[in-house]
């Protein structure tokens, strides 16, 4: 599968793989913004995911070094946005680090979406776990 992609910047990296057997293309930041305890890095890449796919944001692992956390644990690029991908992440603490302009900021990851239709019922089909929440099946 081939997918297109743009560069909005004059700065911006072409997102690829760090090793062959990666699920995920690394995105680079083209720019940095503090606002209100919260840093938001542009790629300054667009990206044409075909119908029928997302793109889904994931922060990196070395964020742990950080003490920064992607706000919405995880996003969604939907396949008819053709806008510049960013990643909002939030300060941990006071003094934490961060990344820096140029370096690897999160890492998007291609899915197929099935078509699916929502049909209203009166009754689900029973199971086991039934409406068990949250750790209702053990520790």
């Amino acid at each position: 599968m081939q997918i297109r992609f743009k560069k909005l910047h004059p700065a911006a990296v072409m997102p690829k793989r760090a090793t062959d057997g990666a699920a995920g293309f690394d995105l680079t930041a083209v720019s940095m913004e503090r606002n209100n305890g919260l840093i938001v890095y542009d790629t300054g890449i667009a990206i044409e995911i075909p119908a029928g796919h997302v793109g889904l944001l994931f922060q990196r692992s070395s964020v742990h070094k950080t003490g920064l956390s992607l706000c919405n644990a995880v996003g969604v690029i939907d396949s008819d946005f053709r806008g510049s991908i960013s990643f909002v992440f939030r300060v941990g603490y006071v003094g934490c680090s961060h990344y820096e302009v140029g370096d690897r900021i999160g890492q998007i990851v291609f899915v197929p979406i099935p078509a699916v239709e929502l049909v209203e019922a009166d009754e689900l089909s029973e199971t086991a776990r039934g409406a068990g929440g949250y750790g209702s099946t053990g520790k």
